[in-house]
């Protein structure tokens, strides 16, 4: 059963009553983990400097730090600035393995104007999770962080 994401977009914009992206992130994170099922990580990383995603807030085990725009499915999203959406890592050749028991991910890019600030990564231990659905419902709730976060 799909999750009824106009209400968690809802339901999000509700929670971010703030402007800052430090805690916006921390409960966007936090929010995603408690709401969706068959997750075992959910964060943002950012660009903080050219070509690199370094770690930021996050839900679950500890991650891989830094990650080049070159390897991985984060990577990918940060490099084309389009959504990854991977039915099952282990088949990508440059995945980064956090997370041995990932088996699904999807990646985000969140773009301040046309700047790309950072990616939202969900990974799960089921392989294909993540169905077109919960991409555009995800997509959906970072439109919503994005719009409730100063990101400069």
């Amino acid at each position: 059963m799909t999750p009824d994401y106009p209400l968690l977009a809802r339901q999000l914009e509700a929670l971010l009553d703030t402007r800052d992206w430090l805690t916006n992130s921390a409960q966007t994170c936090a929010f995603v983990m408690q709401s969706l099922p068959n997750l075992n990580w959910v964060g943002f990383y950012l660009q903080r400097q050219p070509e690199v995603l370094s770690l930021g807030p996050f839900q679950g085990k500890p991650a891989c730090h830094p990650i080049p725009f070159s390897k991985g499915v984060c990577g990918a999203a940060a490099r084309t600035r389009t959504t990854q959406r991977v039915a099952d890592v282990h088949a990508v050749a440059d995945h980064i393995a956090c997370d041995v028991d990932s088996r699904a991910e999807l990646v985000v890019p969140v773009l301040a104007g046309e700047t790309l600030w950072g990616v939202l990564d969900l990974d799960s231990p089921q392989e294909a999770r993540f169905s077109a659905a919960d991409q555009a419902g995800i997509e959906q709730l970072v439109a919503v962080f994005v719009a409730r976060t100063d990101l400069v």
